[in-house]
């Protein structure tokens, strides 16, 4: 179990179109020039956007994985820290996070190619 900073980072590199922007201690990152996470490499966290439902698990099963992060309209922004998930489960989230952003075309060429 755990996920460095540079595997999670490599991890992106599986998704189209992912651009990584530098904000001062974090990093953010977009498709399309839309949020969709962000990676604080000094807590070695990440911070996804997902469904508030799913915030809400995630948080409410695992809280020493997930913690709430915050809510904007329909999303819950969920922190995870990566020295305690699992690669296979991470990229989930990430894959999750994008499909949430990403244009509807962008996801179904993406999905079609997997």
């Amino acid at each position: 179990m755990a996920v460095s900073v540079d595997e999670f980072l490599e991890m992106l590199d599986r998704l189209p179109e992912v651009r990584q922007g530098e904000g001062g201690d974090w990093i953010s990152l977009k498709v399309r020039g839309k949020g969709f996470g962000y990676l604080w490499e000094r807590t070695e966290t990440v911070g996804l956007k997902s469904t508030i439902a799913e915030q809400l698990a995630l948080v409410a099963e695992r809280p020493e994985v997930f913690e709430i992060q915050f809510t904007a309209g329909q999303f819950g922004w969920v922190v995870v820290h990566l020295a305690k998930i699992e690669a296979d489960e991470l990229f989930e989230l990430v894959t999750e996070a994008w499909c949430l952003t990403a244009p509807k075309q962008l996801v179904d060429a993406h999905e079609a190619g997997r």
